[in-house]
């Protein structure tokens, strides 16, 4: 299969009279030590079943995200369809929703790909040593209108971006896939 040449942010719709869940937590209702975990390009290092309980009610979405790590949350129907097509790409840890009879997982990225093209985005802003922040130094600050280079993802269908992992990245496949599923929640938008 030919590495696809499109690519897309995965972001929660904003809509109104959606539900808002929390941080996940473990089976216990603890906070996790670092919810960063399921942002960071990495393989997670959790066990589940975890929990995310329900901030503020409302409908249900098949794609979400819990708390302000931006965490994704999918239903099993979009779960099943990153592991059917992104097999090498994607952890996939069970979380129980109290109150939600529908199985629901986290869904997490576990390639991190030196992709973003400095040149054809919008605006990328370093850390510089005037900022006072010396881990920081040479790291992405900020991204706007963030473009990434095609050619140096390779084979990965679902990964974050070195340097700015907040962002989640689907190949065009996967798009499709979830927009034919009519995938609830989901917004994309090309880089």
């Amino acid at each position: 299969m030919s590495n696809p040449s499109r690519y897309f942010r995965l972001k929660p719709q904003m809509l109104s009279g959606k539900w808002s869940l929390d941080e996940p937590r473990d089976s216990q209702g603890r906070e996790l030590e670092d919810w960063r975990e399921f942002t960071s390009g990495r393989p997670a290092r959790v066990s589940g079943p975890l929990r995310i309980p329900i901030e503020e009610g409302g409908r249900r979405l098949d794609y979400s995200t819990a708390g302000a790590g931006m965490t994704p949350v999918v239903h099993v129907r979009v779960a099943t369809l990153f592991a059917e097509l992104a097999p090498d790409d994607v952890q996939l840890i069970p979380a129980d929703i109290p109150g939600c009879p529908d199985e629901y997982l986290i869904l997490v990225a576990t390639r991190l790909v030196r992709c973003i093209d400095d040149k054809a985005s919008e605006e990328v802003v370093y850390w510089t040593p005037e900022d006072g922040r010396p881990e920081k130094v040479g790291k992405y600050r900020s991204v706007y209108g963030m473009r990434i280079d095609p050619t140096k993802v390779r084979a990965a269908k679902v990964f974050r971006p070195w340097g700015w992992t907040g962002v989640l990245i689907i190949s065009e496949d996967i798009k499709t896939a979830m927009e034919r599923a009519g995938v609830t929640g989901a917004e994309f938008e090309e880089v």
